[in-house]
């Protein structure tokens, strides 16, 4: 262990435990990870402040600077709150919204953030309970606020807890307010925490809101005539203990289906999420009980939503009745198939529509956009950048949907993060729409792939936690960027991408400029057969990314899943190329 950063680690610690800024806990906490013998937990507690980014705070909850705490919570918000003084200085009042999901210690760190906030003479609007992230975000744009935060770890494990910001927007911060707000939050000390906030400044928020944002999801509806004709649709869900179960029972049953069956066990706020391993609903185990249920009751649909319920997750039945995880890139292309096609047959398409995914998603889904002669824009991964598309458009031409692999979906522009709520309602009515037709999703699902060309994506995430893990990925990032590789899987790499210095470089040698709004650390490779390999290190988790989308031929739905096998071969192949076993 680096003597140099142990002695630094130790020094900060022993402030904690000494200084009367932090409570009895708080220093009891630290004491005994100075007295521990092994130091490794101590030095990943403090071997650095818990980093405010573009996207906010996320991290594991405990005591230190590297931690989720009141602490570092109220730091960023202090920072958030000097920065919305500044900034909108000429107004007369200021207001932010702040949510929560189910998670442990949510309710502690809202409570102190709208504390803060008015202490420093912001008007808080305060969820009284959970609620999903994009309600969050509605609520921002429905009562006229300046800023919100919403207190999530997303889909992340237990022990995490996270502090995402939004802007007037309703989205998350982008330039120049997340540098600036950035700067603010790495000015202030623990010290300079304002407290003991104007009670009668601090809102508490529901069914109000709640009935305004369920009125809005149900303008997305394409075709009432057919959920009227399937109204008794057989759907399972479940929220996984989260923020779901406030509102995604309700908006379902409001576009008018009856038949909702909800997962009992895991219809229970709940921050350990005892009925999971991880409560992430990209994982197949997370939707183990619900599919359990969806088998005993002969369902026709399962759909899961994140602690946060931004996240959609879905399953159905294959061709030999056997039950199915629909994939994010596959969601993305349901949604994206029944929205431009049925708006198209309903007149509703227009040539000013727009549809957007991030650059790591499958490129299939252009081929829908192409087909139809409306735009595909391409984007950062991160639903604030889909909403900056939504926002430069505004006025000029109308967002009808944009998504991201890791099931992430959004129909509307009245919220701008990514809407599980909206996202399950409109599943219902896909699913509804397929039934009317005598079909299941997973055929409509083989339907796009033989109108459409087949291709498989595959997503591998390698964790690497701690320091010595932050380097590691760092060193591999380096490494792809100096030594690419040649081939991939026996095929020629023929174009790279680098967002890190905005350049393209095909293998003749041409070097061309990639046009987006500020760089990112993503490397992209392209062979001669249409592989894409993504790379990028996560911007809240301790793991590399590697993202791997394979074309096949696909003539008959019965090639489907040879066609799979085949591909998942190929992807390891390329993951050995990389060096990835």
């Amino acid at each position: 262990m680096d003597q140099v950063l142990l002695e630094q680690c130790v020094k900060e610690a022993q402030f904690w435990a000494a200084s009367d800024v932090f409570d009895k806990d708080t220093q009891k906490e630290v004491k005994a990870l100075l007295d521990a013998e092994d130091k490794s937990a101590l030095v990943d507690s403090f071997y650095q402040t818990l980093e405010f980014g573009t996207g906010g705070l996320r991290g594991i909850m405990g005591a230190g600077t590297n931690r989720m705490n009141i602490y570092t919570v109220g730091a960023a918000t202090q920072g958030l709150a000097n920065y919305l003084n500044r900034w909108f200085a000429d107004r007369e009042e200021i207001s932010v919204v702040i949510g929560v999901d189910c998670r442990n210690n949510s309710d502690v760190f809202a409570e102190r953030v709208a504390d803060i906030f008015a202490a420093n003479g912001i008007h808080v609007y305060l969820f009284e309970d959970m609620r999903p992230t994009p309600e969050v975000s509605f609520a921002i744009r429905h009562l006229g606020c300046q800023s919100g935060v919403n207190i999530t770890a997303s889909h992340n494990p237990r022990e995490y807890n996270g502090y995402k910001a939004y802007w007037d927007d309703g989205a998350q911060v982008l330039a120049p307010h997340d540098r600036g707000i950035i700067e603010e939050v790495n000015k202030v000390r623990y010290e300079d925490v304002k407290t003991g906030g104007d009670r009668s400044l601090i809102t508490i928020i529901g069914e109000e809101v709640d009935r305004a944002y369920i009125d809005a999801v149900k303008t997305l509806s394409i075709d009432k005539a057919v959920i009227e004709r399937q109204k008794d649709l057989n759907i399972v869900y479940t929220p996984l203990h989260g923020a779901g179960m406030m509102m995604i029972p309700r908006a379902i049953r409001s576009w008018g289906f009856e038949n909702v069956n909800c997962v009992p066990e895991q219809m229970v706020k709940d921050g350990n999420f005892p009925t999971v391993v991880s409560p992430n609903p990209e994982n197949a185990e997370a939707l183990t009980l619900a599919v359990n249920l969806a088998k005993k009751i002969d369902a026709d649909i399962v759909m899961a939503s994140d602690p946060d319920a931004d996240r959609i997750a879905m399953a159905c039945k294959d061709d030999r009745g056997e039950w199915r995880i629909i994939n994010g890139n596959q969601t993305l292309m349901i949604f994206l198939y029944y929205i431009i096609r049925n708006r198209d047959a309903k007149g509703l398409l227009s040539k000013d529509d727009f549809v957007v995914k991030t650059i790591v998603t499958t490129e299939l889904v252009k081929r829908f956009a192409d087909r139809y002669g409306i735009e595909m824009k391409d984007c950062y991964t991160g639903f604030k950048w889909i909403a900056r598309e939504i926002l430069l458009a505004e006025g000029k031409k109308k967002y009808i949907g944009g998504g991201e692999e890791s099931f992430g979906f959004l129909a509307e522009d009245f919220c701008r993060d990514k809407d599980s709520v909206s996202a399950c309602a409109l599943l219902a009515e896909i699913c509804a729409w397929a039934k009317d037709q005598g079909k299941t999703l997973y055929e409509i699902l083989m339907g796009i792939y033989l109108e459409y060309g087949f291709s498989f994506n595959k997503a591998v995430n390698v964790v690497r936690p701690g320091k010595s893990g932050a380097d590691e990925i760092r060193q591999m990032m380096e490494n792809y960027r100096n030594n690419p590789p040649k081939e991939l899987a026996g095929s020629p790499v023929k174009l790279i991408k680098d967002y890190k210095t905005l350049k393209s470089t095909c293998s003749c040698g041409k070097v061309e400029d990639l046009v987006m709004p500020e760089t990112s650390n993503v490397i992209q490779y392209y062979t001669e057969d249409g592989t894409k390999v993504s790379v990028r290190p996560s911007g809240t988790e301790p793991k590399i990314k590697f993202y791997i989308e394979v074309f096949a031929d696909m003539k008959d739905a019965s090639q489907y899943n040879a066609l799979c096998e085949q591909s998942e071969g190929k992807c390891a192949e390329i993951l050995r190329s990389l060096g990835v076993e």
